[in-house]
């Protein structure tokens, strides 16, 4: 039977402070632009504008921050109707600088985080069998209760044919030690289907300096696939059958590169969802993360699926 959603997206959100002083050092910055941010949100709004039937499944506060998150998934349309209140905590925050090309600080406040509180019974509330794909993420995997309740959607998925895509999100800072980080992900790995990188998260996740030895042990783990995002470079999906697939970039004039890998995710899970191969996927990816790197924010300045054609065909196409 067809699945009545396309994707829900499980874990962390905030709201997102980025500077409007673009190229100031982060210490002389006078103003920010309030926007939403938290990775599977970011990707939960991305798909939606591409036209997929999304849900998100994360947690706020009984606080205006998080009246103030809600607002803007209603306004998009994500469905947020498995987004439960958690007194006694605070929707997170994220202060973001500008300084093109190559420094981009940001900090997290995410003491008492309210994400970090979903259980498995917000799990067990979530319409997860009935979404073609979950996407969770590896700061769900830092603290309890968070982490057995995203490893417990993940065996929901996998027990109805929902496909798993674990986007590696690895933060330093919410994490003690990172080997923890990497014990946990491969623990988590058996559950995902298609897990998606950055050369560092990469490392981190397989506890290696070498990432395309880490994309090798990530492989062994998963079902099908790990998504090796090169900023620049494009892309390289390595699936289960030894075979690598490079999907090649578009050139942009890069003004902000926070978000790009969220923004990629949505179009390479747009892609993906359609039934397109790994490197027209891949180049869907590349496309939207693109877009998002020209503009100031993530969430609010993600692509829809009219922009990201037309951005592929003025330069040349799939």
């Amino acid at each position: 039977m067809p699945k009545k959603y396309d994707l829900i997206c499980m874990g962390r959100n905030s709201i997102d402070l980025y500077a409007n002083d673009i190229g100031a050092p982060f210490e002389e910055i006078t103003s920010f632009a309030a926007l939403v941010g938290g990775s599977p949100t970011n990707i939960s709004v991305g798909t939606h504008r591409l036209g997929l039937r999304s849900i998100v499944l994360t947690a706020v506060g009984e606080d205006k921050v998080g009246d103030f998150v809600l607002h803007f998934l209603n306004k998009e349309g994500v469905i947020t109707d498995y987004v439960p209140r958690k007194p006694g905590t605070r929707t997170p925050a994220v202060l973001l600088g500008i300084q093109p090309p190559d420094n981009f600080p940001l900090i997290f406040y995410r003491d008492n985080a309210s994400d970090i509180q979903l259980t498995i019974d917000d799990v067990l509330n979530a319409p997860i069998a009935e979404c073609r794909m979950i996407n969770i993420s590896g700061t769900a995997l830092s603290k309890e209760p968070s982490r057995s309740a995203t490893q417990y959607a993940a065996e929901i998925a996998q027990a109805n044919d929902t496909e798993v895509l674990l986007d590696i999100d690895y933060r330093p800072d919410q994490w003690h030690d990172a080997r923890a980080f990497g014990v946990t992900t491969r623990v988590t790995l058996p559950l995902v289907d298609i897990a998606i990188g950055t050369a560092d998260e990469i490392k981190a996740a397989a506890t290696t300096d070498d990432p395309e030895a880490g994309v090798q042990i990530i492989l062994q783990h998963v079902r099908k696939a790990v998504v090796y995002k090169l900023g620049e470079d494009g892309c390289a999906i390595y699936t289960k059958d030894g075979a690598v697939h490079h999907a090649a970039p578009f050139k942009v004039d890069v003004l902000n590169v926070l978000g790009a890998g969220d923004s990629f995710a949505s179009g390479f899970i747009y892609g993906y969802l359609q039934g397109w191969d790994w490197v027209k996927a891949g180049r869907m990816g590349n496309a939207t993360g693109a877009i998002v790197v020209t503009r100031q924010g993530c969430a609010n300045d993600m692509a829809t699926l009219p922009e990201a054609m037309a951005f592929i065909d003025s330069q040349g196409g799939f």
